[in-house]
């Protein structure tokens, strides 16, 4: 039978030829993004989290109490355990070496339900696979059965064979961390492929924040970090595991109790580990993990756990008569207010969603995480009567403060419907209705809100002015935020209403850019603004849609030559510019006048041209005794010291602005520097300024 092809509207065929069978490591190299997610920062630093995995694997299995990462100076990545070792003698299968097998073929693994590991993060066999296929060099070091073996590739290919080497040519602490007779462990060199990552640049702080992670999820593993280009050294190691980790993200708050601590081991080798503790804040740090994997977006233990934390409070709230009967239950926002948490589950077949693992969805884990939170917080209830008083008025506080929220959010949404989003006096909206083409400048300060409103483009450009500093909503509920005009009108301006009733698709600009002075007060405000964004519009920040509008510090003129400055370096780099271009003009001059000849026309058309010179030089500047003039500096500390046209071409202008995107990479420790320097723990905020005074740029 006869293949029928068929004609393609650019006039080609397309038939069997144009099928391809991706060989080896091929795919992974074509479509890195299904395996890494990005080829961004964030995948390049996934690559030693795979790398990682695997040695924790051993630990989680008993058989590794240390691990160390290195950051060489020459950008490679050295990642070393005392665990087993990767096997070395023949996979049946394929007749070659395991340690080739499981660094050169996909889905080739010790962990799809053999007796290998009982547990793992590890589930499709293609971590250190991908791994070695993104890197220009890879070698891989094994000491197993008092020996040393080696293998080395290139772009996923062995350059060498499985080999049984003298001596190993790392001498890392991970193998001699407990005396054993016999060291065993593996060591992964690896050198990530530019071809595939267009920048290659460690942050040494995501590296520590998994190390640290790793450390409280594990109890009795140590975890180090050596970085060579700075010569900094970090090490982990917590007996406390998850209760460690609760009491270090509380860290910057008043816990209300000690923490509540279970862990209980279910048919299938399921271990459930979770701790909580409440605090005095009104934010929300739940973490989860499953097979030490983040799970980021949740999955069937959070739900579970969520379900056990609402059922059981509500069932104490009324044994102790703290809910009457004809109260409703509290609901889970209620008892969520103030709540740190974390859950950990060690499971023999996860199943994750896709291979970055962000959430996981083994139905069973939900019951068995219900059952043992539940347990575990009622008997904590009943045993400590005093703790549990303060965490149920906690919890009634939120659901009276949800209330009065709700009424006023209520209220903004009705004044919104009523004025068409139109605040008189306040937002001057654009003419553009499309939000991805218009853009929304709060600004700071009445008198600058003025010029704004002159100096910008009506057609995509809505100002906002903002009298005086918000309210620092770290603070306070969201009755009292709701309560505060300016956050009334940036609520209403943006459209999207705010925390669980966010809505991105009602969003009325693409863009939201913060602009304040370049003094103390201006960052004061700046930081308030971006509290609020983080605490009540964070997906905008997610999405990169919130900016820093970055207004000049001085005005260089020189005659009549006008320069900007953003920075002390860049003053000092226009004042050399306008200095050599008025000299370069004043020998010009001379030059003419001096091929002009000394005739009467050529004197009077001299004269008349240095008597114009003369006029242009004295617009501006001032004599620096040495024939010349230096440029007249202006230092604006406020934006209400330029006319609407300065404001436009320095600030408002797209093609001569500078903005800076406001973006989130460490959501834990964006959380925990705004508990410190927004919240109401002063000795936390005290110290934080005591260890950083020395940063600050003051303008005295």
């Amino acid at each position: 039978m006869a293949i029928k092809t068929t004609e393609t509207k650019a006039g080609g065929t397309y038939s069997a030829k144009d099928i391809q069978v991706l060989e080896g490591l091929e795919a992974v190299r074509r479509r890195p993004g299904m395996y890494i997610g990005t080829t961004d920062l964030r995948g390049l630093h996934h690559l030693i989290r795979e790398v990682l995995d695997n040695s924790i694997d051993e630990a989680m299995n008993g058989t590794c109490d240390r691990i160390d990462v290195t950051i060489h100076a020459d950008k490679t990545i050295t990642v070393a355990d005392n665990g087993r070792g990767i096997p070395t003698d023949i996979q049946k299968q394929t007749g070659k070496s395991a340690l080739e097998v499981v660094h050169t073929i996909l889905h080739a693994g010790g962990k799809f339900g053999g007796a290998g590991y009982k547990v793992s993060g590890g589930l499709h066999g293609v971590g250190v696979s991908v791994v070695n296929a993104l890197s220009t060099w890879l070698r891989v070091e094994v000491h197993r059965d008092g020996k040393v073996f080696e293998q080395t590739y290139e772009r996923g290919k062995p350059t060498s064979k499985v080999k049984q080497i003298a001596k190993g040519k790392f001498a890392p602490p991970a193998l001699i961390w407990k005396e054993r007779p016999n060291p065993t462990g593996t060591i992964t060199t690896f050198t990530p492929d530019p071809e595939m990552f267009p920048v290659i640049e460690w942050d040494a702080a995501i590296v520590v924040q998994w190390l640290r992670e790793t450390a409280y999820l594990n109890k009795g593993l140590w975890l180090s970090l050596h970085d060579e280009r700075t010569g900094g050294d970090e090490s982990f190691y917590f007996d406390g595991g998850v209760v460690s980790f609760v009491r270090h993200l509380n860290k910057s708050v008043q816990p209300l109790h000690r923490p509540v601590y279970v862990e209980r081991s279910f048919e299938n080798d399921t271990v459930v580990e979770a701790s909580l503790q409440y605090n005095d804040s009104f934010g929300e740090k739940v973490h989860t993990f499953a097979n030490n994997i983040n799970t980021m977006d949740g999955g069937a233990h959070l739900t579970g756990f969520r379900t056990a934390l609402t059922r059981t409070i509500n069932a104490h709230a009324r044994k102790i008569s703290a809910l009457k009967e004809a109260d409703p239950n509290l609901t889970a926002e209620d008892v969520r207010e103030g709540l740190t948490a974390v859950i950990s589950i060690k499971i023999k077949e996860p199943q994750f969603e896709g291979q970055t693992k962000t959430r996981l969805g083994n139905a069973e884990v939900q019951g068995q995480v219900a059952s043992a939170v539940n347990d575990a917080l009622g008997t904590f209830l009943e045993e400590n009567p005093q703790d549990a008083r303060r965490i149920v008025e906690k919890c009634l506080t939120a659901f009276r403060a949800r209330e009065a929220a709700r009424k006023a959010r209520d209220l903004v949404l009705r004044k919104g419907a009523l004025d068409g989003f139109s605040l008189p006096g306040k937002l001057a909206d654009c003419s553009e209705r499309s939000a991805e083409r218009s853009e929304l400048v709060i600004v700071e300060g009445d008198s600058a809100g003025g010029s704004a409103k002159q100096g910008r483009d009506r057609r995509f450009q809505a100002i906002l002015p903002l009298r005086g500093k918000i309210l620092n909503v770290e603070k306070a509920r969201a009755d009292k935020m709701l309560g505060n005009e300016e956050i009334r009108a940036i609520i209403t301006a943006l459209g999207t209403g705010i925390g669980d009733f966010f809505d991105m698709s009602k969003l009325r600009y693409g863009k939201t850019i913060l602009l304040a002075d370049a003094d103390v007060d201006g960052s004061h405000i700046r930081t308030l603004l971006l509290t609020l964004l983080y605490r009540h519009f964070r997906p905008l920040i997610d999405a990169g849609r919130v900016f820093i509008g970055q207004p000049p510090l001085y005005r260089l003129q020189l005659g009549r030559e006008v320069r900007w400055a953003y920075s002390d370096s860049e003053r000092d780099k226009a004042i050399k510019e306008l200095k050599s271009l008025a000299a370069k003009r004043r020998d010009d001059r001379k030059k003419t006048t001096k091929a002009k000849g000394k005739g009467a026309k050529g004197e009077a058309e001299a004269e008349a041209e240095a008597a114009e010179a003369a006029s242009a030089s004295t617009d501006e500047g001032t004599d620096d005794g040495k024939g010349g003039r230096d440029p007249a500096i202006a230092r604006y500390k406020g934006l209400g010291e330029m006319n609407a046209d300065q404001l436009w071409e320095t600030t408002l202008n797209p093609a001569t602005r500078t903005l800076r995107r406001v973006t989130l990479e460490d959501a834990e420790k964006a959380d925990e520097v705004f508990d410190e320097l927004m919240g109401n723990e002063v000795e936390g905020r005290k110290k934080w300024i005591m260890a950083n005074a020395k940063k600050a740029a003051l303008d005295v």
